[in-house]
């Protein structure tokens, strides 16, 4: 009778754990020195392990921080009609948002450019962290022109959708005329909020939404965890 090898019992006991939940995605597992310590072998043994767990796409290391649970990547379209809760909830997936600023000011001179403001006018600005199954996926910022939307923080408060929102403001439909993505490596506060380390990956969108009439509306920058996302062309 073959003798299982006992890095392949510990993977299959990690493995098992985290189909369970008792690690999900996003978590860090626990250090090599640990399960080495829980399951009576050197570390060598448990690197043999976690390098199983990677080979199958179960986790994924980062430098200086630890082994991960991989999160399923979330297929985004960057088509004309993309809506984040509509998106995540057709993926099947369950979408959160965590309001970080929200706040009226005036606008720096390439919002004014972008949104046709005229000297003097303002706009909003609506920051936060997009989820999917409790995993931070994306940093956002949307910038508003103030004096068409003056009611459109608080329906936002109220709402906590975009779409609907911009609905109540008198803006039934909006659709995206332009999107550059750019990679960009995360900065300390970024890597934070998105739990990822300073440094890594993310994909950085900015964007140009209008109204019906063809009027820029909002102006958009999303920050993607560049693992957690799979971008796709949608067709129009």
């Amino acid at each position: 009778m073959t003798r299982t090898a006992v890095w392949t019992t510990i993977a299959q006991t990690l493995t098992a754990e985290i189909a369970g939940g008792q690690y999900r995605p996003g978590d860090r597992l626990p250090t090599e020195a640990d399960l080495a310590l829980r399951f009576g072998v050197n570390r060598h043994t448990v690197r043999r392990a976690l390098s199983e767990l990677q080979g199958q796409g179960l986790t994924h290391a980062r430098r200086g921080a630890g082994v991960f649970v991989s999160a399923r990547p979330t297929e985004y379209p960057l088509g004309r009609r993309v809506r984040f809760h509509q998106t995540l909830r057709a993926a099947g997936q369950m979408p959160d948002k965590r309001i970080l600023r929200r706040e009226t000011r005036r606008p720096n001179a390439g919002e004014q450019q972008l949104l046709e403001l005229e000297d003097g006018d303002e706009v909003h600005v609506y920051e936060g962290l997009s989820s999917a199954d409790g995993v931070p996926i994306a940093l956002f910022r949307s910038v508003f022109p103030a004096g068409r939307l003056p009611g459109l923080l608080d329906r936002l408060d109220a709402t906590g959708s975009v779409t609907e929102a911009l609905a109540a403001e008198g803006i039934a439909d909006y659709t995206r005329a332009s999107t550059r993505v750019t990679a960009k490596l995360a900065t300390a506060t970024q890597a934070g909020l998105l739990r990822i380390s300073p440094g890594d990956p993310v994909l950085r969108t900015d964007s140009v939404n209008v109204d019906p009439e063809g009027r820029p509306i909002e102006i958009g920058r999303t920050w993607f965890a560049a693992d957690r996302v799979s971008l796709t062309v949608a067709p129009d």
